[in-house]
């Protein structure tokens, strides 16, 4: 017998064989009497050759996709699709759309999508686009956007409808919200802009509004919890192969050439760890979440004077993230901070640059020749490639369905190959980094034959560490799991009752017979 637990951010269905589905919120929840009509796509001729039209009612996606026989079938999120019914009458559909946070490749696609979604499958003819972040609600104008409109956006970078960080005033958007007759908000963004699409919703549903509320999330730096991936990061990294071919080129060329690429990559080292394994030119990178040092033996400067000796030349790729400890207090920024609230970081790349510069002006038997690349913001200014404009293509179809068929406070995402619907609290709840203790680092280690730069002590503190739960069980990113691997379980969180709590702890060994593996 399924029981289910309503919390206003997330509904918990407790099935039989240890069944959890973690879902999302509907206007049936908390809003009376209302109305379903016909889904439109039943007389639409592009679904017309489709077999099942429809995602039955009970499809739910497992976030674990590796268990053993005797394991419970776990945590799932309800399947992304069009629905037989929907809740909203066509002509009377009013959306917006509204982009926020950094650049990021695949932005205009989405927002493309989302109006052709909505007007070719569905007869919706109202659409606005929010200028300028979220404080384009009451301070800018509006963008009125019709399929004609954003017929060829996708070819460009950036986003047609401008963005900001900050300017997150919850009473003023949905006073905005509600005066525009507005009954769905598209909201495309990072972490920090998913949080504020939740406290939105939490406002719109405290005021009882049939408005339906969803997020798409955007990052290239790929540190999004539960999700595959987040879209732009395939476009992000295939550019940042190219800074580091030019990186590769210029170092090969001349005698002791040092090449020095910095990508992005606040606290999460995807970006620098998938375009060094796309590349291989690399001969070191360094990320946020793998500590190295710089003098003495086993550190960076005697890598790079090995690795001069044997090849003539090396590549570097740092994350901007990566060494912000070594940085002296007075070069860091320790207090500022940018409108979302991230920490203001130097530049670690020029950083090292010149320390590496110094290091060998001291020694006279080996001069070198320094090049440093640093295409930060190219990578994420591009158009998207192919296969994130695939992707965004059906992320923002799969939001447009789950507006229409009554889901609102939600994500949508990529679980496991299949489109869910995913409460904003998962989303938010952590970043996603690479975990350096499992097998996608050592991949990357064995690829470039660079040393970890952990000590004996720091190792074994990292292999005690809890790690967070990756992604082909629990969320990062992550592709093979080894029953051997690992002798400590990562926890599962329940929602139980009103708050969060262990497996383990609250006496649900899930995941028993379950390990993770990055």
């Amino acid at each position: 017998m399924a029981s289910t637990d309503i919390d206003s951010n997330m509904k918990i269905v407790h099935g039989e064989a240890g069944y959890i589905l973690e879902d999302v919120p509907h206007f049936s929840d908390y809003v009376p009497n209302l109305t379903t009509y016909p889904n439109p796509l039943r007389s639409n001729p592009a679904y017309s050759v489709v077999k099942q039209y429809f995602v039955h009612m009970d499809d739910t996606v497992p976030q674990k996709v590796v268990v053993h026989k005797d394991s419970p079938r776990g945590v799932h999120f309800r399947r992304a699709g069009p629905r037989q019914k929907v809740y909203f009458k066509s002509d009377n559909v009013h959306a917006c759309i509204v982009t926020c946070g950094g650049l990021c490749p695949g932005l205009n696609t989405v927002i493309r999508e989302i109006v052709c979604g909505l007007s070719y499958m569905y007869g919706v003819n109202k659409v606005l686009g929010i200028d300028g972040g979220y404080r384009g609600f009451y301070s800018k104008n509006t963008i009125t956007l019709t399929p004609k409109v954003v017929n060829d956006i996708h070819k460009r970078g950036g986003t047609i409808l401008g963005t900001s960080r900050g300017g997150h005033d919850t009473g003023k958007i949905v006073d905005s919200i509600q005066d525009r007759g507005i009954n769905q908000v598209y909201i495309i963004g990072g972490d920090g802009t998913q949080r504020g699409a939740s406290v939105i919703y939490e406002e719109i549903r405290r005021r009882g509004l049939k408005v339906a509320i969803a997020g798409i999330p955007k990052t290239i730096d790929n540190d999004i919890p539960v999700i595959d991936k987040s879209f732009g990061f395939d476009s992000a990294v295939e550019e940042a192969q190219r800074a580091i071919n030019a990186a590769h080129v210029e170092a090969e060329s001349v005698e002791n050439g040092i090449g020095v690429v910095k990508l992005m990559g606040r606290y999460s080292g995807f970006i620098a760890m998938y375009a060094t394994l796309a590349s291989r030119d690399v001969d070191c990178c360094l990320i946020p979440e793998s500590p190295f040092y710089l003098e003495g033996r086993g550190g960076l400067f005697e890598f790079v004077e090995k690795r001069l000796k044997e090849n003539g030349h090396m590549v570097i790729v740092i994350a901007e993230g990566a060494g912000q400890d070594l940085l002296t207090e007075s070069m860091q920024a320790m207090d500022q901070k940018d409108a979302s609230g991230n920490k203001l970081l130097q530049d670690v790349g020029l950083w090292i640059s010149h320390r590496i510069k110094d290091h060998f002006a001291k020694k006279d038997t080996m001069v070198i020749n320094h090049k440093y690349i640093d295409p930060t913001y190219m990578i994420r200014a591009i158009p998207s490639n192919g296969s994130d404009n695939v992707y965004c293509t059906l992320l923002a179809q799969s939001a447009v369905h789950g507006a229409m068929a009554g889901y609102t406070g939600f994500t949508v995402g990529l679980v496991n190959g299949r489109h869910t619907y995913i409460p904003f609290n998962r989303i938010t709840e952590r970043q996603n980094k690479v975990v350096i203790t499992d097998r996608m680092w050592a991949r990357l280690l064995s690829s470039t034959n660079q040393p970890s730069f952990l000590s004996p002590k720091e190792l074994d503190e990292a292999n005690k560490v809890e790690e967070p739960p990756t992604q082909l069980l629990h969320g990062n990113n992550c592709h093979d799991v080894d029953e051997a691997d690992k002798k400590e379980q990562p926890r599962t969180r329940l929602f139980q009752g009103g708050n969060f709590k262990d497996e383990k702890e609250s006496g649900n060994h899930a995941d028993n017979n379950i390990k993770t593996e990055n």
